[in-house]
Parts: C-alpha cells; sequence; structure tokens
C-alpha cells in the first residue's frame, strides 16, 4: 500500500505540470481510499478530467484533453481495454499526446501512442467522414490508475471543409469562439476542470445551468483565462422518460458571440453570398407546374413543401463544400434529389423564392432546448416563409414526409433562428392544441354466451396521429397492409379473426383527408368465463393502436419527478365502446364517472349500463409534448384515469 501511495504522489505532480491547469491540481493520496463506500460498486472513478483551450484571434482552438481514471472491476477493466476519442477531420484534428498506466503492483507502462489508431467512426443515414483515435490498453486490473493526454486543433462542430489545412481549423463565424460543455458524468468523477484562454480583446459571456461551479478569471500573458471546475460529481440519476440531459444536468455555454440576432444575420449572409438558393430553370418548372390553378398563398405553401418533403431523400454523404452552415444550392439538391436536413430545407427556400415567396433557412435543435447566450446548439436545418401580414411561419420538409402538417408538432416547443435580413433573436415553436392530432376509436360490439365477441371499430386520426396511423400506406409495400391490419387485431387476441377492413378510396393520399379505416372481426374466447358469469376486457383499451397511445408507456406509478419529462406529441385521445351484452346477463362493475383538469392534461370518462348495453367512454387530452415536472401530478392524474377504464369488468347472471 505504501508503494501505491508514493506511485499517485507522482502521478498527481505529473498532472499539475502536464495538465497545465491555472490552478494547482494536486491529490495527497488516491481519493477512493479514503472514501470507499462512496466509490463501491463503480467500475471505475474518474480522478481528474479536464479539458484546456487556448482560443486564437480567428477564433481557432488548440485543446489539451486529459483524463486519469482507477479501475476499481474486472467489467471496469474489460469495458477500457481501449481508450476512444472522436473528432471530425474536416474541422479538427486529434492525437494522443502520451499515455501511461500506473499498475497496482506498482509497476508503470508507459504506451506507445505512435501505435494508435484511427478509424472510421460508425456512422447511419450522415457519413460526412467523422472518424475516432483509438489506443489499446491492453489488459487492465483492478487498482489500476490510466492516464492520457489528447490534443485538438480546430473547433467542435462540422461545417464547412476547405483545401487550406490551416483555415479549416478556423471557424466559419471568423473570430468567434463558443464551446457547450456537459458537466455531467457517467462515473464518479473526483475533479472535472474547464479551462479556456482568450485574447485580451475577445469578450467571453458564460453561464452554468443546472448546477453550481466554482468559476474563475484571471489575466495573465496578455490574455484572459477563465477556469471552471467542479468537485466530487457523482453519476446523473435518470428519470424514466425525462427531458434531454442538456434540459436537465449541469452545463456550461459560453460564446464570445455578443448576441442570437449577430448569428442570424451571419447565417442569413453567408447563404446569400455563396448563392445557395439561386433559381434553376428546371427547378423553375416544376414549381409552375406545382402551384397552377392555386389560388392562396397557403395552398402554394403547402403544395410546396409536401412536394419537397415527399421527393428529397434523407442520405447525407460528404458534397464538397457546405457540410455545415452553407447550404447546397439548388442546382445541386434539385438534381441529386437527396441530402440531409439543411438540403431538404435549401431546396424548399428555393422552390419558396422561385413561387415569389420571401423565404430563408433557419437553425434549430431537435431533442433540447437552445439557452439564451448564443452558442451553436443546433443539429437541424429548417425553412421559414414570410406570410402576406409580414409574420414567419416556419416550414419543416425534413420531419413532414407524408404527414398533413407543414411542420411537425414532435417538435412544437423547440427553438429554431432564422437566418433573415433584418436579423432575429431566438424563437420558440408554439404548442399544438390536442384537437389537431386527435384519434378517435368508435366500436360497436355483442358478446355471446360463448364469450365471443363480434363487431367493428372505426379509427380515425389527424396530425401526428395521422401519420403514425397511415404510414403503412404510405411507406410500406401494398402486399403488407393486409397483414399490418390482422397485427393489431391480434395484439388484442391471438383468436381474432379480421372479417373486413375497409380503409378508403386511396390511404396513401394523406392531403385529401384524415385517415379513417373500419374493421369487422370476431375473436371467440374473448371473455373469460365461469360461473354464471364472465370478464370481458374493453377492447379499446385493450393494445389495440397502442402506437398512437405512447402516454400508456409511460410509467405512472412514479409518485414525485425531480426533471422535466416528454411524449412523442400533444394529442386528444377519444374512445367509445358499446358491447351488447347475452341475454340475462348486466353489468355487476359499479357504474362510474371520472373528471380530471389540469395545465397538462384533462380526463372524463364514464362506464354504465342501458338496457342490455354497456357504454364506455373516455376522452384524454394531453395538452404538451414537453412538460415541466411540476406537470406530473395532474398529467399522471389524468392518464391513470384513463387506464382504470382498461381493467376487466365482470359481467354476471
Amino acid at each position: 500500500m505504501k508503494h501505491l501511495i508514493i506511485i499517485l504522489l507522482c502521478l498527481f505532480s505529473l498532472i499539475s505540470v502536464r495538465a497545465q491547469m491555472g490552478e494547482v491540481c494536486r491529490f495527497p493520496q488516491d481519493p477512493t481510499l479514503n472514501k470507499p463506500d462512496v466509490y463501491k460498486g463503480f467500475d471505475i472513478v474518474t480522478l481528474l478530467d479536464s479539458t484546456r483551450v487556448v482560443v486564437q484571434p480567428t477564433g481557432s482552438g488548440t485543446f489539451s484533453v486529459y483524463r486519469a481514471f482507477k479501475v476499481q472491476t474486472p467489467k471496469g477493466a474489460v469495458d477500457n481495454r481501449v481508450v476512444v476519442y472522436d473528432y471530425d477531420p474536416l474541422t479538427a484534428f486529434a492525437q494522443f499526446r502520451y499515455a501511461v498506466i500506473y499498475r497496482a503492483n506498482g509497476d508503470v507502462v508507459n504506451l506507445d501512442v505512435t501505435q494508435a489508431c484511427d478509424y472510421a467512426a460508425p456512422a447511419r443515414a450522415i457519413f460526412w467522414g467523422a472518424r475516432q483515435i483509438m489506443l489499446e490498453t491492453g489488459r487492465l486490473e483492478p487498482g489500476d490508475i490510466v492516464e492520457y493526454e489528447i490534443v485538438k486543433k480546430g473547433f467542435t462542430y462540422a461545417l464547412l471543409s476547405s483545401n487550406d489545412d490551416e483555415s479549416r481549423f478556423i471557424p466559419p463565424m471568423r473570430g468567434q469562439f463558443y464551446d457547450i460543455v456537459p458537466f455531467w458524468v457517467s462515473e464518479p468523477t473526483v475533479r472535472k476542470i474547464y479551462q479556456v484562454s482568450l485574447p485580451m480583446e475577445k469578450e467571453l459571456q458564460y453561464q452554468f445551468y443546472q448546477g453550481e461551479c466554482s468559476s474563475s478569471m484571471r489575466y495573465e500573458e496578455g490574455g484572459k483565462t477563465y477556469t471552471f471546475a467542479l468537485d466530487n460529481a457523482m453519476p446523473f440519476k435518470r428519470e424514466p422518460n425525462m427531458v434531454d440531459l442538456f434540459d436537465s444536468a449541469p452545463k456550461l455555454f459560453m460564446s464570445s458571440t455578443p448576441q442570437w440576432q449577430d448569428k442570424s444575420l451571419w447565417f442569413y449572409k453567408v447563404n446569400e453570398d455563396y448563392g445557395s438558393f439561386a433559381p434553376l430553370p428546371e427547378a423553375q418548372k416544376k414549381v409552375d407546374e406545382l402551384i397552377k390553378g392555386k389560388k392562396t398563398e397557403m395552398e402554394k405553401i403547402e403544395v410546396l413543401t409536401h412536394w419537397v418533403a415527399d421527393n428529397i431523400r434523407y442520405s447525407g454523404i460528404s458534397m464538397g463544400k457546405g457540410e455545415g452552415y452553407t447550404l447546397h444550392n439548388t442546382k445541386m439538391n434539385y438534381t441529386d434529389r437527396c441530402g440531409v436536413c439543411k438540403d431538404i430545407a435549401g431546396t424548399l427556400v428555393s422552390f419558396l423564392r422561385m413561387a415569389g415567396f420571401e423565404s430563408y433557412p433557419a437553425m434549430t435543435m431537435a431533442g433540447s432546448r437552445v439557452e439564451t447566450i448564443p452558442a451553436d446548439h443546433f443539429n437541424h436545418c429548417v425553412a421559414v416563409v414570410k406570410l402576406s401580414n409580414g409574420t414567419y411561419m416556419p416550414l419543416d420538409p425534413t420531419w413532414v414526409p407524408f404527414v398533413r402538417e407543414l411542420w411537425s408538432s414532435a417538435e412544437q416547443q423547440q427553438n429554431y433562428l432564422p437566418g433573415v435580413p433584418e436579423g432575429s433573436g431566438l424563437l420558440l415553436t408554439p404548442l399544438s392544441p390536442p384537437e389537431n392530432h386527435y384519434v378517435r376509436i368508435s366500436a360497436n360490439h355483442t358478446l355471446d354466451e360463448k364469450g365471443t365477441l363480434s363487431g367493428q371499430f372505426t379509427i380515425t386520426a389527424e396530425g401526428q396521429s395521422d401519420s403514425n396511423i397511415r404510414r403503412i400506406f404510405t411507406q410500406g409495400l401494398q402486399t403488407e397492409w393486409q397483414n399490418v391490419m390482422e397485427q393489431q387485431l391480434l395484439a388484442v387476441s391471438p383468436k381474432a379473426k379480421l372479417i373486413r377492413v375497409d380503409y378508403g378510396k386511396n390511404p396513401k393520399d394523406y392531403q385529401a383527408a384524415p385517415i379513417k379505416i373500419t374493421f369487422r372481426y370476431e375473436i371467440p374466447d374473448y371473455a373469460i368465463l365461469g360461473k354464471g358469469e364472465m370478464l370481458v376486457k374493453p377492447m379499446v383499451m385493450n393494445n389495440l393502436y397502442a402506437s398512437v397511445q405512447s402516454h400508456l408507456r409511460i410509467n405512472t406509478d412514479l409518485k414525485n419527478r425531480e426533471y422535466g419529462f416528454r411524449d412523442a406529441c400533444s394529442r386528444l385521445i377519444e374512445l367509445n365502446e358499446t358491447i351488447q351484452l347475452p341475454k340475462g346477463y348486466k353489468l355487476f362493475t359499479a357504474a362510474k364517472k371520472d373528471t380530471k383538469k389540469s395545465g397538462a392534461a384533462d380526463f372524463d370518462g364514464s362506464l354504465q349500463q342501458e338496457g342490455t348495453t354497456i357504454k364506455l367512454y373516455q376522452k384524454l387530452a394531453l395538452k404538451k409534448r414537453i412538460y415541466d415536472a411540476s406537470d406530473w401530478d395532474g398529467f399522471r392524474d389524468a392518464v391513470n384515469a384513463q387506464k382504470s377504464y382498461g381493467e376487466y369488468l365482470v359481467i354476471s347472471k
């Protein structure tokens, strides 16, 4: 043990030199030995995680990424036999500077970093050349400590490419620096540090969200150095269906850009200068064809948005200059008929301009919010069009192929920043009322003495619910339609027999009208028979079209929430069912009526018998996509009330 402590003293002295931090980071001994109960059970413990950035006047940064961790279990040893670091060669260069293993038995192993491998990173849908550097540590044992440093030059996000090797490290918005630093951890971390040094003339605004850290600013070496540190960080505890970690866990945002309007103006100019939306004769011909006979501005906007959404295939391959903020031009997009979100949005901007509209691209973040600090927390590109009343309307062709909306409500409550000539602040898409995404099921059944349930139900839907149900018709093979319809009934009972299904004239024509499908069927042995009684479950609440009721998969047994939570979309679920009882039977389960009201969700339900018929009714309005923790009680009460109407009914003679 004495030998191990001596090794650790040397290690942490080495850390303080190699990390080159503005403050001294030296531990007298292995902290896991002082607090065995705190770290017990974890596979590894990070002893120090530090990043130092030196920013040049151009905005380019030189990064020193340092980490030291201790292996505690065999699983931790296996999981960390290779150190992996991701980077994008379009905008950055990265390599291992050194790596050392301090064995538990006192041996010191200096790894040969020249043997590090550089591989293409795993990719799906977008293939822009991201890479990973990997260094094999070999066999590790519990008690071993691994220390390594990676140097990187460039900036964080893949934006533009260039033939000049040095200029590729300069951010597109030249001279500006920003960074977004997650301060949450996946394993216990004794100390986490982020330090950035900037030229004296650069101003930096920052904010630490959803937690606290120590921070300081010092003038040194003709510049300014900001240091942020957090001690004794433990793994962040997640909650089911919680919002993104960027919306709940500790994080640091910083930027030298004064305000979002500056970014908006720059985004507008960089695309106009590049000529991203220059008209194309072949495309103009298609636009004229599409808007022919369309009289109102909304009719024209709708037909153009839907054509682009349905006809530009999502596929991200490297196409040269324009893999980020600079959108590919009309000729490339219209000729290739494929691309990522910015290519699809750029095509729509071009189409709208050729139709006489004023239209521009916009940046957004799908998955989490964007903060007021203008650090580029964006991962998606959309479009805006200026209406005759002078307001801008957001459009997203990437997310609405074969969807009756123009802006997907799966993105409601989402920040976006348009690149417009007058400049814009950060905007937020509004809530979409539940009735815009209704799903209604109306079922009429007859139950016989043998427990066979027969009858029909009709399902209708709009908005995102329509898209969910219609997907088999717009994106699936017609030979699979019947099979998918049968699967909906088999999800209710493996004995279900589909007699007939009517899905209208042409369910592929999603723009004609909301989806409407009618099923006729028979389900032998649906009811559970007893002596003089039956148990029967309401079919509309028995796993029928569960895909449009994602709220039922949210665990409402959880009594309290600390963080916000999310669902697929706001929506209205309205369920009606009648069951004609066999002669001599009546409903033994007590009749009931429920009403729940809150800012998050409303519910109305009733169960009663009229003559020989059982009547069930449920109406649930889910009012948001993203909910605050304070919404949980109202949401939970309404959803639990609906679930109670899916319990077995007792029918007796």
